[in-house]
C-alpha cells in the first residue's frame, strides 16, 4: 500500500504538506499542490478516509435528515448547508423522515452508526422528548424549522406565527376583510403557528374566524387546488387567499384561473416562504420570505465550529419574517 511518506519523497515536499493538499486546504501553493497530485498519480496514491477518521475519531460528516427530498424548500435549505460544508471540506449524508416517527428514529439511528460527526435534523413526527433525549446524549445537533425550549440553544427557526400575522395583516391592510386561508398538514408545528398568525390578524381588526373558508393540505401545489376548490364549492364569499405555502399559493392560482377569476384583478393571493420560483410565476407571487437558504448556511457554520472549532459560536434561535411584496396581491376597493 502508497503512503503518505512515499508520495512526499517522490513531490520533494513535507508528509504534512501532502496532508494539506489531501485535505484541500488553502495554505498550499498551487505549484506544490501539482507537485503532490502528480506524485500521487505515478504511486496510485488513494486517502484511506476510513483509517484516517478511526485515527482522529472524525468522519468529517454531517448527517442531514429532511421530510422529504422533492421540493424548492428543502433544495434551498440543503443547498445552503451543503456550499458550507464544501468550502470546510466537509461532507454530508441527506436521508427523507417522510414526517413519519418510526422512520424519522430510524434515519437518525442510521446517521449515528455511520458515525456521523453531527447532524441537522429538520424532522415533524418525533417527539420533544425524544430530541431532549438525543441531546442529553451529547449528540452535536442542529433542529432546524422548530423550537423546543428546554434545548432552545439547538434549534433555529422561523417565527411562522409572526409570518402568518404578517401575510394575513397585508391583506387586511390592502382592505380585504373576506379573506380564505388555504393552510399545511395541521399535525405541523408550523402549519398551526402559521395559522395561529392568520388569526390573530382577523382578531385585531374585529373579524370572526370561520372554518367556512379554511381548508388544509399537505404543503404541495396539488393540495393548493384541492383546497381552493374545496372553498369555492361552499360558496362562500372571498376577495383573497392566504397560503400556508408558495407552493400551495400556485396551486391555489391555477385553480383559481381555471373558475374564470383572475389574480390579482379578482382575488388576491399571497404565499409563504418566498421559494426560487416564487418570482418567476405569472403575475410574481406576493409571499412571506423564509430564508431557508441562509438557515442552512447558519446551521453548518455552527456545527463546524461545535464540532471541529472552539465551540464558542452562538446560535440565532427564531429569525424574523417579512412580506415581499409583487403582483399577486392588490388593493380592494
Amino acid at each position: 500500500m502508497v503512503t503518505i511518506k512515499q508520495v512526499s519523497e517522490l513531490a520533494g515536499v513535507s508528509s504534512a504538506t501532502v496532508s494539506r493538499v489531501i485535505n484541500n486546504t488553502d495554505t498550499v501553493k498551487e505549484k506544490t499542490r501539482l507537485q503532490v497530485l502528480e506524485a500521487m498519480a505515478t504511486l496510485g496514491y488513494r486517502h484511506n478516509t476510513i483509517a484516517a477518521s478511526l485515527a482522529s475519531n472524525k468522519t468529517h460528516t454531517i448527517g442531514y435528515v429532511v421530510p422529504e427530498l422533492h421540493g424548492s424548500f428543502f433544495g434551498a435549505m440543503m443547498a445552503g448547508t451543503e456550499k458550507v460544508l464544501r468550502h470546510a471540506n466537509k461532507h454530508m449524508f441527506v436521508v427523507a423522515g417522510h414526517s413519519d416517527e418510526k422512520q424519522e428514529q430510524r434515519e437518525i439511528d442510521a446517521l449515528l452508526s455511520r458515525r456521523c460527526d453531527a447532524l441537522i435534523l429538520h424532522v415533524e413526527a418525533v417527539s420533544d422528548d425524544y430530541l431532549i433525549n438525543l441531546a442529553a446524549q451529547d449528540v452535536p445537533m442542529v433542529i432546524v424549522n422548530r423550537y423546543i425550549e428546554a434545548i432552545g440553544d439547538r434549534c433555529i427557526s422561523l417565527n411562522n406565527e409572526m409570518g402568518g400575522y404578517l401575510a394575513t395583516r397585508h391583506l387586511l391592510d390592502a382592505g380585504h376583510r373576506d379573506i380564505a386561508y388555504l393552510s399545511g398538514a395541521m399535525f405541523k408545528a408550523d402549519a398551526q403557528t402559521r395559522l395561529e398568525g392568520h388569526k390573530r390578524a382577523l382578531a385585531e381588526f374585529g373579524i370572526p374566524y370561520t372554518d367556512a373558508l379554511f381548508s388544509e393540505g399537505t404543503f404541495q401545489a396539488e393540495s393548493g387546488e384541492r383546497c381552493m376548490q374545496a372553498i369555492i364549492d361552499r360558496q362562500v364569499p372571498f376577495t383573497a387567499v392566504a397560503c400556508g405555502n408558495d407552493e400551495m399559493a400556485s396551486g391555489a392560482i391555477n385553480t383559481l384561473r381555471i373558475n374564470g377569476w383572475r389574480v390579482p384583478e379578482d382575488i388576491s393571493v399571497i404565499g409563504f416562504d418566498n421559494i426560487d420560483f416564487a418570482s418567476y410565476l405569472t403575475p410574481k407571487l406576493t409571499t412571506v420570505d423564509y430564508p431557508v437558504r441562509h438557515i442552512g448556511e447558519i446551521a453548518a457554520n455552527w456545527l463546524l465550529n461545535q464540532v471541529y472549532g472552539d465551540g464558542r459560536q452562538s446560535l440565532p434561535h427564531i429569525l424574523s419574517p417579512s412580506v415581499i411584496v409583487r403582483g399577486t396581491t392588490r388593493n380592494y376597493a
